[in-house]
């Protein structure tokens, strides 16, 4: 299967440039333009990709002086200006890719190993948003964008970014109960005061047209997310893995990014929680939370771990893989979306049409 190949061939060449750091470096561009080629120029892979056809037909006749009568009108836009440019359907994926690995760039060159924190997004981030979700994965572009921002402290533009996300995909709207967090440094208080102020947020939210939707779709209906319990539950076994073992060490090595860790490995936890109540919902939030699990597995080899060291340096590649590879194997949803892969980069066969 191409993805797996994909996939150990990034793994064993991490393990293979281990020690060569500055090649790394060289390489992360390069295996950042293939990734991005081969996630834009899929053609008729992903579980979206007829729904995607639809709203092309639907929303590519909408002209830009009714936009802001949708509830995400950027993302309708999108459609719009494809349409203008009397571009075939396949584009969207090429805007939408473009927009997530922007964002995936911008957070990524911030991290000590670039390369790695690619390696690690791949399996799961990737193929599932850019390569199937394409609106949400527009929303993570941005997302990417406003934990920067959010590490920065800078509100204003926290605020800009998730507001722009949420006008591609109205689930990055739950990431505003973050805003009193953005300001400061990380105490207990704050996070406390924060948790007070997310109980109205939480409730406002989800008595908007964005939240009626979500609930009336996924709350209590018997709608499922595939491999939701295997994402959202890897998530959670992050987050203690971060809690019991790395914490300490991230707050001292890493402070200016110990608040965006800690708090997104509190909310990995809250996930399961919301699991239950449905998985779809838990499984649309935990994908914006994967991005902030590849920076804290990232950086491990950056810790002074004196116990066992080589041990946790290789258990994200080891956990992620076992993940990836059960979910591709056994799950009849992902042969049904992702395979056979194909793509339109190098010309395409006879058999392919692209409709307009």
């Amino acid at each position: 299967m191409i993805y797996l190949a994909v996939f150990n061939g990034l793994l064993l060449l991490r393990m293979a440039l281990a020690d060569a750091m500055r090649l790394r470096r060289q390489l992360y561009v390069p295996l950042l333009i293939f990734v991005f080629l081969f996630s834009a120029f899929r053609f008729e892979v992903g579980c979206d990709w007829t729904g995607y056809l639809n709203q092309y037909y639907v929303y590519g006749r909408i002209p830009f002086s009714e936009l802001w009568n949708n509830r995400e009108a950027l993302w309708v836009s999108l459609f719009t200006l494809q349409t203008t440019l009397d571009l075939p359907y396949p584009w969207i994926n090429v805007f939408s890719s473009l927009i997530f690995f922007i964002g995936l760039h911008a957070m990524a060159r911030r991290q000590p190993d670039a390369f790695a924190f690619l390696v690690l997004l791949f399996p799961i981030l990737i193929i599932n948003l850019p390569m199937s979700g394409i609106r949400q994965g527009a929303a993570m572009g941005m997302m990417f964008l406003a934990f920067n921002a959010f590490t920065d402290r800078a509100l204003l533009k926290f605020l800009l970014f998730t507001f722009v996300a949420a006008g591609l995909h109205s689930s990055a709207l739950v990431f505003l109960l973050l805003a009193p967090l953005v300001k400061g440094g990380y105490s207990r208080q704050r996070l406390f005061l924060a948790a007070v102020l997310a109980i109205p947020g939480s409730l406002l939210l989800l008595s908007g047209e964005a939240g009626e939707v979500a609930t009336s779709r996924y709350v209590g209906t018997g709608v499922d997310a595939a491999g939701a319990a295997f994402r959202v539950g890897f998530l959670a076994v992050s987050a203690l893995y971060f809690f019991w073992y790395l914490r300490r060490n991230w707050r001292e090595e890493f402070p200016q990014d110990f608040k965006l860790a800690m708090i997104g490995a509190l909310l990995m936890l809250l996930m399961m929680g919301l699991l239950p109540l449905s998985s779809v919902i838990a499984d649309r939030l935990a994908y914006y939370l994967i991005p902030i699990q590849a920076m804290i597995f990232a950086r491990i080899p950056f810790l002074s771990l004196r116990k066992d060291r080589s041990l946790h340096v290789a258990l994200p590649y080891i956990l992620t893989l076992a993940v990836f590879a059960v979910w591709a194997s056994l799950s009849w949803h992902f042969e049904r979306c992702y395979i056979p892969y194909q793509t339109w980069l190098f010309g395409y066969p006879e058999q392919i049409r692209f409709p307009f």
